[in-house]
């Protein structure tokens, strides 16, 4: 057999392996949890001018009277964190059988997650004391740095999640039920104590316990616990979950708008991760099969390769789509008007042009900084295939010898953003 026709088998089978020690349903799951994060944002902001032409801001979606029951299914922040909890237990087990260490863990996460965020840091800085400078109204602006801002809280709580995996996954290998029921109770209390006193800062101390409980179902997730449950069993716990969420609401405890439910963070965020991450079990089959094609592969590895970036600047870009509309005449009607919500896919399609071509573009720039031996195409395979089968060959020709590591074996693959060895990503 040509040399070729070996190469492209292994080719095959390099990706089909690679592949294997993911959980697909996990990159779809996350890659929806953004994409509609960004569209809720996209409804929630109400930018426009009013009759008499004056500069109306408001929250359109908040005001519809379905709006409260929505977010009982589009607050998806639990699965998010669970989701994160998945990934990370796995990424941690894996760098300690290579013989890392709980401060290697926090430094790469903290890294991954810090780094991104420095630019809008920077350029929140600039604006924000540009405008200050210049005089503009602090009252729209307060509005606009607080709404531009969400997704650093966000990443402040998950980097906070993250941090503590490695002593959440020591607890959890020792006595998983008890540190799920540990970190439950501990919300509990906190949610008491805030009631009863009325002091709300007190709930932030929920940042560690109800997003930690979010995430040890990532764990659980990970060992299989929820694939060896039955549908019928998985769409029971979901059921009990959501009706748990409504005596503490009907008591006045808890906001029926589970959005509210966010900051600080509440027992009903608990019970929709455990009722997101049942659904999604339940759906997992027929999601696979979705994920066993090509075509929804390369969709989701395209966006979640820069899930990052489109988290962290979609606001500051559909503000600034706003900002840009109120200069065009005709282009910026009235908040929740008709118009306005016609608009809606216009102002989708503006805002995701801006945000998504400096995504192309250093994606552009990284493959012309590739050698002229990786940008020549040879035939149908891609740079990715030929890296695994380099890979696989090397680690069948070292199989059997003690000094070729899972590391060194597979070390070109973890540059694709679509492979996590070496990464940390969902396996």
């Amino acid at each position: 057999m040509p040399e070729s026709n070996g190469r492209v088998d292994l080719d095959g089978h390099a990706r089909a392996a690679l592949l294997a020690r993911r959980d697909l349903v996990v990159d779809l799951a996350r890659v929806a949890c953004v994409l509609l994060v960004v569209v809720i944002h996209l409804l929630m902001i109400g930018v426009g001018l009013d009759s008499s032409g004056a500069i109306v801001v408001s929250r359109p979606l908040e005001a519809q009277s379905w709006f409260d029951a929505a977010t009982w299914v589009g607050q998806i922040m639990p699965l998010f964190f669970a989701l994160g909890g998945f990934t990370a237990v796995t990424s941690w087990r894996s760098l300690q059988k290579r013989g890392g260490t709980a401060v290697d863990f926090i430094r790469a996460r903290t890294l991954r997650l810090a780094t991104p965020a420095l630019a809008l840091f920077a350029f929140f800085a600039v604006v924000l004391g540009a405008a200050t400078a210049t005089g503009v109204d602090p009252a729209p602006l307060e509005t606009v740095a607080a709404g531009t801002g969400t997704p650093l809280w966000f990443l402040a709580a998950f980097l906070l999640a993250q941090c503590l995996v490695p002593l959440l996954a020591r607890l959890h290998d020792r006595a998983p039920l008890l540190t799920l029921a540990t970190l439950a109770g501990a919300a509990v209390l906190v949610d008491a104590i805030r009631v009863a006193t009325g002091i709300v800062d007190v709930g932030l101390v929920n940042l560690v316990f109800v997003w930690g409980f979010a995430q040890q179902l990532g764990f659980w997730y990970a060992d299989g616990w929820f694939r060896r449950r039955t549908p019928p069993q998985l769409v029971g716990l979901a059921a009990a979950a959501y009706l748990l969420i409504w005596p503490g609401v009907e008591a006045g405890w808890y906001s029926s708008d589970m959005l509210t439910n966010l900051n600080p963070p509440t027992v009903p965020l608990m019970l929709l991760g455990v009722a997101q991450v049942s659904l999604l079990s339940v759906l997992h089959s027929p999601l696979s099969t979705l994920m066993s094609s090509r075509a929804a592969q390369a969709v989701v590895f395209m966006v979640g390769s820069r899930a990052m970036t489109v988290y962290l600047w979609h606001l500051p870009v559909i503000v600034a789509v706003a900002g840009v509309s109120l200069l065009i005449p005709g282009a910026a009607p009235e908040p929740a008007s008709a118009a306005w919500w016609a608009g809606r896919w216009c102002s989708w399609s503006c805002s995701a042009w801006c945000g998504w071509s400096p995504c192309r573009s250093r994606a552009s720039r990284r493959s012309r900084r590739r050698s002229p031996t990786d940008s020549v195409a040879r035939g149908p395979r891609s740079s990715w295939s030929r890296r695994c089968s380099r890979s696989s060959r090397h680690s069948r020709s070292c199989s059997g010898s003690s000094t070729c590591s899972s590391r060194s074996a597979v070390p070109c693959c973890s540059r694709h953003p679509s492979c996590s060895i070496g990464r940390g990503g969902s396996r």
